[in-house]
């Protein structure tokens, strides 16, 4: 099995500290004044230069060097955060980015013009904050006792796995350098003997006089990542204490200090020798773990439901032959197996769930650039973020979202002035929320602009020859047109808008993903567009029918219920709808569908499925069960065929085609509705 390289674990966790500096620029944005976010914004930087340098990423450290710089004038109230400023400093994050992702092939001319704008506006003009330089000498540092100097004097222990966790203590004493004018010495009579020496496990530990204005807040900061692993003992200068004691005075000294924020409050300062590794393990608890979440790739999980797949395959065939065998050994050990498979397969689903949270965070930025480029001031707001969906699910939504999102900005918000003059007022707002729905999730993009214009949809929709004119269409039909492959209403074609690409995408990707999309506008007041998503794409409940000597699978989430058709219906051409409780539902005969040979069987079924605000029934000669599907996809050879989405293996080895409800009731269902509405 492949392992993460080092370069890939350094780019997976820099690339979460930059989703966190993202988010937290944009709440900057909202709440300029914070010196929380101003704080963990500063510490990501300082984080991300850290661990760029230690990886040899140095463009990246140089980079983000110059940006803490700036920023840290931020961080010391001398310049406002302003928008300007949350803006500029956006793009430097972009930039970080480009540097991680692709360094080869980012040109250093945009850092420079992002750092000169950043310069710009913390300075007042474009000249560079004066860096620390390699061939500069370091001021004399004054001796104790020499006088009042401002400074520290510190005691740094490190833990001795410090190294095996992937840290560099080099690096942060190189930090406690940028802070002002260091002396560094270590301390090597912790060191062992050859023989007893391990490589992996840190026995230096270092004596330092820092001098200068520097604050404990910002030597805290130094080692705010790596508090639980280092004890940090300090005394002003101007104080009488020696940097180097005697055990005993040391002790005295470090109770006399105030711990790192995020040190546990049980360590207590070591003697000046770190201690051995076998005594430092001695006394940590048993329960302790060095981490409570483990980084796998995705790969592994996705081959890891394959596995699960199959096995699933393999016991509904086991099945199969237990009930048709007597012995009650065979039939025990069949059932428990079922039952552990069922367990392991949720199991590996639950590992594959995510919380959608971790996609709608990705829009707040879309949000605040599009509100930005329009000029129309918009407040994003996320419902449901701790809904789960499958990971594969998350990825494939990302686009959709993107077009929904930017089209209700662009179409949906009307402008400031105009909604300044109606009750709404200026600013305009999108929520974005999910729920979990039965065995769907529900995502939901809305917006409170001014909903949408039937007749103007309807009037293009003629005007391209998608509708004749006089044709009865209900609404819900009408914004149906909007999905069509190069419809669009608006009047100019613009950088984001207007082409009539984008929503055909989405409703094919939401379809690919077995899902379907609705929308539901009130002029005025907004638009609403839903989609409804399976949980997940490897496995679904299916409710398994007979059609002929054929044997098809429908998605129990579609299925809304099953009758038995009336024999004055099973041989009657051109009546095909049924009234259930006083309502008429269209249905389609699927042995004609699917060309079945044979007679139909005299009992035959109508499984009644709803796909959107549709309602159509589906008539099959036998309603097998339930069955648990494993969805396999089709081959390259079978891609125009929209009406299956995949297939299933049953237990005695032969293939049932999936059916695609939404393609089924887009295709002849659409048909036989028209049919049934010229008819009602």
């Amino acid at each position: 099995m492949s392992s993460l390289d080092p370069i890939d674990i350094f780019r997976t966790e820099a690339a979460e500290l930059l989703d966190t500096l993202e988010s937290t620029l944009l709440d900057l944005g909202e709440k300029p004044g914070s010196a929380a976010l101003i704080d963990t914004a500063f510490r990501a930087l300082h984080t991300i230069k850290g661990s760029g340098a230690m990886f040899g990423f140095d463009r990246v450290a140089e980079f983000t060097h110059d940006f803490e710089t700036a920023f840290d004038l931020v961080r010391q109230g001398k310049v406002p955060a302003s928008v300007e400023l949350v803006n500029v400093s956006l793009s430097a994050k972009d930039y970080i980015r480009m540097l991680i992702e692709d360094p080869d092939n980012t040109s250093a001319i945009i850092g420079e013009a992002v750092l000169d704008e950043l310069k710009h506006l913390v300075t007042g003009s474009g000249a560079a904050p004066a860096r620390p330089t390699a061939a500069a000498p370091p001021p004399p540092v004054p001796q104790p006792g020499a006088g009042a100097e401002s400074g520290w004097r510190m005691g740094v222990v490190f833990d001795p796995d410090i190294l095996r966790n992937g840290t560099n203590p080099l690096a942060l004493l190189d930090d406690l350098r940028d802070l002002g004018s260091c002396e560094i010495s270590a301390r090597l009579d912790g060191v062992p003997d050859l023989a007893a020496l391990d490589p992996e496990a840190l026995a230096i530990a270092w004596d330092v006089t820092l001098t200068g204005d520097v604050s404990r807040e910002a030597i805290d900061d130094v080692f705010v990542f790596v508090g639980d692993e280092v004890t940090l003992t300090l005394s002003p200068l101007d104080e009488t204490l020696p940097v180097a004691a005697e055990p005993e005075t040391q002790a005295e000294v470090a109770s006399a200090s105030v711990p790192l924020p995020s040190a546990p409050a049980h360590r207590s300062a070591p003697d000046a020798a770190a201690p051995a590794p076998e005594a430092r393990a001695a006394t940590r608890r048993p329960d302790d773990r060095s981490s409570a979440t483990v980084r796998v790739e995705a790969s592994r999980l996705d081959e890891l439901m394959d596995r699960v797949g199959e096995l699933v395959i393999a016991q509904a065939r086991l099945s199969q032959l237990a009930g048709l065998q007597a012995d009650p050994g065979i039939k025990s050990i069949s059932e428990e197996i079922e039952r552990l498979s069922a367990r392991l397969r949720d199991t590996t689903m639950g590992i594959r769930m995510v919380p959608i949270g971790s996609l709608f965070s990705r829009f707040r930025r879309l949000v605040h650039d599009l509100s930005r480029d329009l000029s129309k001031p918009v407040d994003f707001v996320t419902e449901g973020e701790d809904t789960e969906l499958d990971k594969t699910m998350i990825e494939r939504l990302a686009d959709p979202l993107v077009h929904l999102i930017r089209n209700a900005i662009d179409h949906g918000i009307e402008d400031p002035a105009r909604r300044g003059a109606s009750p709404k007022g200026p600013t305009g707002r999108i929520t974005l929320s999910a729920e979990h729905v039965g065995a769907q999730v529900l995502v939901s993009v809305r917006d409170d602009g001014a909903g949408l214009d039937a007749t103007r949809i309807r009037a293009k929709a003629e005007e391209k020859g998608l509708v004749a004119p006089g044709t009865p269409l209900t609404d819900q039909q009408i914004y149906q047109f909007l999905f069509a492959p190069g419809f669009s209403t608006a009047q100019e074609i613009s950088a984001l808008s207007g082409r009539g690409v984008g929503m055909d995408v989405v409703k094919k990707t939401i379809e690919g993903l077995r899902g379907t999309i609705d929308i539901s506008t009130v002029p005025g007041a907004g638009t609403t567009v839903s989609l409804r998503l399976p949980l997940t794409l490897a496995i679904i409940e299916g409710l398994l029918i007979r059609v002929g000597e054929g044997r098809y699978v429908l998605p129990l989430s579609a299925v809304e219920e099953c009758v038995e058709l009336p024999e004055a219906d099973r041989n009657t051409r051109g009546r095909d709808f049924l009234n259930i409780r006083g309502e008429l539902v269209p249905f389609l005969r699927l042995r004609s569908l699917f060309g079945a040979e044979g007679e139909p069987d005299p009992h035959q079924k109508v499984i009644v499925i709803a796909a959107g605000d549709v309602r159509i029934g589906l008539v099959a000669d036998q309603i097998l069960g339930n069955h648990q599907t494993v969805i396999k996809s089709l081959s390259k050879l079978h891609a125009d065929v929209t009406t299956f989405s995949g297939a299933a293996i049953l237990g005695d080895g032969t293939a049932a085609l999936i059916i695609d409800v939404g393609q089924l009731v887009a295709g002849d269902g659409a048909e036989r509705i028209q049919d049934f509405q010229e008819v009602a």
